[in-house]
């Protein structure tokens, strides 16, 4: 694995949680940063630990437009700049620290990482979402934000693995695709859910779902965007925004952050929407949770021994690698444009033996209660 950090936009979380006019901690890329809020309301982030002699800026006071640092007070502007300095005659010409570019879209602040030290790149640039909390209709950000100790890595071959869909989530696909094109992966799938196994519904209160369809791509190293549409028995389709983000905390650990956020449903006269939108919610973020577990207990297989219906795990790998190396160094093999459809007939096949072998066992087993 590399020993540096990926080249892209990274997310920090949800902007309103930095605008509280204190300095916050941000363990990322190896480093302590500090993000806050200068006096027009623009977000800043710095190295935390002051140039001068090393106190820690998040520690420190927010004065006016500037951070001040707790040790001595240098004031420390957005810019990196040191603006001044209290009890001297003049700010040493040399006093700058690194600051990070920063962004803030559809509620979210992001933060731009680059080995190589050059500015953020234009085609690389987070879309915006189509739905979410500023769309009419829909809930604000349900966001959860843990920390999972293994290599970031990880979490992106979830983008082809089909199988693990069946014996994590309780559906499984009956189509499945991925694209691979610039800084963009994206899996294409629908699926249908299990009849043999509800646990999260039964355990919510929520409507039984049928299956879904879902487009969920990474638009660059560590964001990803999930337009989902949910099938229910006895609701019409309901779209929802799944958020899947991260930032690496150091080599072996990074800050794992989901959002979830939902077309609200229509209901009877006698039914609270809101009420019905918080069950799914709940439901789809049991649904993350399951893939959490596996994260947090798996290990790296660099060199994985994989069948014909793991899909192109090596591909996605290759597709990944881009964000690890010098722009000068990019081959087109990482970012030309890779497709491949996988033939779920062999899965499904086998997969819905098993589900009527466990629906005979459990319908064998009530008929021996009720003898």
């Amino acid at each position: 694995m590399p020993t540096r950090f990926a080249r892209g936009w990274h997310c920090l979380g949800l902007e309103k949680k930095y605008r509280d006019g204190k300095p916050h901690t941000v363990n990322a890329f190896g480093k302590k940063l500090v993000v806050f809020s200068d006096s027009k309301g623009d977000l800043k982030i710095l190295d935390a630990y002051c140039r001068h002699m090393g106190g820690d800026l998040s520690q420190g006071e927010v004065k006016g437009d500037e951070i001040a640092c707790p040790f001595h007070d240098w004031r420390w502007g957005g810019d990196g700049r040191c603006k001044q300095i209290p009890y001297a005659r003049r700010v040493p010409l040399r006093a700058r620290t690194q600051a990070w570019p920063a962004m803030c879209q559809d509620g979210m602040l992001f933060v731009w990482n680059d080995p190589e030290g050059n500015p953020p790149i234009a085609e690389q640039a987070i879309p915006r979402i189509d739905g979410g909390p500023d769309t009419e209709g829909w809930t604000d950000w349900a966001w959860y934000e843990t920390r999972v100790d293994t290599n970031c890595r990880e979490i992106i071959d979830n983008l082809v693995d089909m199988a693990h869909f069946f014996y994590v989530h309780h559906a499984f696909p009956t189509y499945f695709k991925n694209t691979f094109e610039g800084h963009t992966a994206a899996q294409i799938q629908r699926g249908v859910s299990r009849e043999d196994l509800r646990p999260a519904e039964k355990a919510i209160g929520g409507p039984k779902r049928t299956g879904n369809t879902s487009i969920a791509t990474y638009h660059g190293p560590s964001f990803m965007i999930d337009d989902l549409i949910y099938h229910y028995e006895s609701l019409d389709d309901v779209r929802t925004v799944l958020i899947n983000c991260h930032y690496p905390i150091d080599e072996n650990s990074f800050m794992l952050m989901y959002g979830i956020s939902l077309q609200r449903p229509e209901v009877a006269d006698d039914e609270d929407p809101e009420v019905l939108a918080q069950k799914m919610v709940q439901t789809t973020r049991i649904g993350f949770e399951q893939d959490v577990a596996i994260w947090r207990n798996k290990t790296r297989i660099d060199n994985p021994l994989l069948c014909e219906e793991d899909g192109p795990v090596y591909q996605l790998r290759r597709w990944y690698d881009q964000f690890y190396t010098d722009v000068a160094d990019l081959e087109p093999e990482m970012t030309d444009r890779f497709e491949f459809e996988l033939d779920t007939t062999k899965p499904v096949e086998a997969w819905q033996r098993e589900i009527e072998v466990n629906l005979a066992r459990r319908a064998a087993a009530l008929e021996s209660q009720d003898a």
